[in-house]
């Protein structure tokens, strides 16, 4: 037994490097004295800190590192305040299932209950979302507790929050007690598919006649199987809002996603489809909105058997990986040769896409935010990455932006916390430096940590944050227009976003105008591979995006007057109710009487 010793901080971070963990996130404190120090002193290990503006940012940016395809991520807050402020980041962690460990600062072990100054009760505040939960009991204890945090956020993935007394790190451990696990640890192989499942599914496929592939994050990194399952049985392809980019933006049979943040060929289809293929997904929206009521038949599939059922009755249930079932159901499905309702969907959804391509390709006049996406497709990169904020910023990326496998985008698509857009970027940029990175977001997401920008000046991380301006929470607005009587409290002043990112060292600008668009963006991307952050202000009309959760087309369900107030308030005088591809190809609308 060696008589070498070692600090409690010092082995703890020896632990963490052990599991290839890269970057903490967070503020220093007094009760993160010894972590502090450790870092500062570091020999044996490099991990960076990043000292952010705001613990829900560092939070916020560690959940977003993993979903980026990173290392864990690890955030930290001071006993008290600092801890309460990772509150938001960790439960999008839980919602997402994201691995995270969130290291919490407390008073000193001979303070403990006490009262004293800025103590608070901190692991019950995580009871209900964490997957691992625990105070160190002794100093010694704390390397052996961080390599059990983090096993159990990985296999279990989601949160590990540990409770640190403040004098703990700096008590020394000998060099032979503690270890880090990381090199022991393996991935979960999901159990091998049932033939006999495949098999029920086939024939439930096989005799359908409006079949839909519901695509959730499952099917990441199994599109170009999925889309030939598609074109294979002529069933068009609904993907969930944040696995856009398994697809190609080009697919002809992709429909875009259902409920409010969706296209409008994905809600048109679900509703007059007889058999989904629910695959990899968790769509809670379907419980609540009844989005399956018309579909005769249902197939899901999926690695964890929690989930089978839990959104709608499986007529056939498939436990195992997406892709490989995928795979299966691909190797034994009959062809469709000719099909009515594939011809139906496809000239919908070439209906829609000419409708977004009008919108997004206008030359002049007050600047929308179609435009915005517009120059983006045309200046960023081939593989740029995505960090999308929540609100009007989701619902209008899933449609004008034109994804395809060679991007990433993330958000915070269950817990749909604001503010999550900057985060995700300085976490994207920390994982993959040499890569392109917008970070989109409205006014009222950038107003919520918009003292962040200058994390990505300080630390040599160049982003460019477009900022939809529009003065209002449009999103929220836009639903009090659909609830209540009126919207108030959903309007704010407008600021000067671009004078904000220049006084905190990155190269703001201001747009207001269609034909000034493309000259900003290319300026902008000029701006950014000169090394610099970048802030677009971009200044937007009100108009609301069109809700295709509840369409007014049909003239079957709605009067002349409301299809034409309809249009007139959308800009989509061309758009026609997937009714009537039904009607032209032979088919009977379940929707349309």
């Amino acid at each position: 037994m060696t008589h070498e010793k070692t600090k409690v901080s010092t082995a703890s971070l020896k632990v963490m490097a052990g599991w290839g963990i890269d970057t903490i996130y967070g503020i220093p404190s007094g009760t993160l004295a010894p972590l502090m120090e450790a870092l500062g002193e570091q020999k044996e290990t490099d991990i960076k800190f990043l000292q952010v503006k705001h613990e829900e940012v560092g939070a916020m940016a560690a959940v977003m590192q993993w979903k980026f395809g990173g290392k864990l991520g690890v955030c930290v807050g001071s006993g008290g305040p600092g801890a309460s402020h990772l509150i938001n980041g960790l439960y999008d962690a839980a919602m997402d299932n994201t691995p995270v460990l969130a290291i919490l600062g407390s008073r000193p072990q001979r303070e403990l209950n006490m009262d004293a100054f800025q103590e608070l009760n901190q692991n019950p505040m995580f009871a209900h979302i964490a997957v691992y939960n625990r105070r160190v009991a002794y100093a010694e204890q704390l390397p052996k507790l961080i390599d059990d945090a983090i096993r159990t956020a990985i296999s279990k993935r989601g949160v590990a929050v540990l409770e640190v007394p403040g004098d703990f790190g700096f008590h020394e451990i000998a060099n032979d007690a503690f270890y880090s696990s990381g090199h022991s640890y393996r991935d979960y192989v999901s159990s091998a598919i049932n033939e006999a499942d495949i098999d029920a599914a086939v024939e439930v496929l096989n005799n359908s006649k409006r079949a839909v592939i519901y695509a959730g994050i499952g099917t990441m990194g199994h599109g170009p199987a999925v889309q030939e399952l598609s074109r294979k049985l002529k069933a068009p392809v609904i993907t969930t809002g944040k696995n856009f980019e398994t697809f190609d933006y080009d697919f002809e049979g992709l429909t875009g996603s259902t409920y409010r943040v969706g296209w409008k060929p994905a809600n048109e289809a679900v509703k007059e489809a007889d058999t989904v293929l629910f695959v990899g997904s968790n769509f809670p929206f379907a419980e609540v909105e009844n989005t399956f009521a018309n579909v005769e038949n249902f197939i899901q599939i999926d690695n964890n058997p929690t989930m089978l059922g839990k959104r709608h009755n499986a007529d056939v249930a498939i436990l195992g990986d997406a892709g490989e079932a995928v795979h299966s159901l691909l190797e034994k499905v009959a062809p469709v040769a000719e099909s009515a309702w594939w011809n139906a969907n496809l000239k919908n959804i070439q209906n829609w896409r000419d409708y977004m391509t009008k919108l997004e390709t206008k030359e002049n006049g007050p600047l929308q935010l179609y435009q915005v996406y517009n120059a983006i497709n045309k200046h960023a990169d081939a593989d740029a990455i995505y960090s999308i904020d929540v609100g009007n910023s989701t619902q209008t990326s899933i449609r004008h932006l034109h994804m395809t496998p060679k991007n990433m985008w993330r958000t915070s698509p269950l817990f749909a916390s604001m503010g999550i857009a900057l985060p995700g970027g300085i976490a994207a940029k920390n994982v993959y430096p040499d890569r392109q990175t917008f970070n989109l977001m409205g006014d009222g997401a950038f107003s919520m940590n918009y003292p962040d920008v200058v994390t990505n000046v300080r630390y040599n991380m160049p982003v460019i944050n477009v900022v939809f301006t529009n003065t209002e929470y449009g999103f929220i607005k836009n639903k009090y227009e659909d609830t209540n009587k009126n919207t108030f409290g959903t309007e704010f002043t407008d600021v000067d976003y671009a004078k904000i990112g220049d006084a905190q060292g990155a190269v703001g600008f201001t747009v207001s105008r269609i034909e000034d668009m493309d000259q900003v963006m290319a300026d902008a991307v000029k701006a950014y591979k000169e090394g610099n952050t970048v802030v677009i202000d971009a200044k937007i009309t009100k108009e609301r995006p069109i809700p295709v959760e509840t369409l007014k087309l049909d003239p079957t369900l709605y009067s002349a007057e409301e299809i034409k107030a309809y249009k007139e308030k959308y800009e989509a005088e061309e758009l026609v109710p997937f009714s009537e591809y039904l009607k032209a190809e032979g088919l009977e609308s379940k929707v349309s009487k």
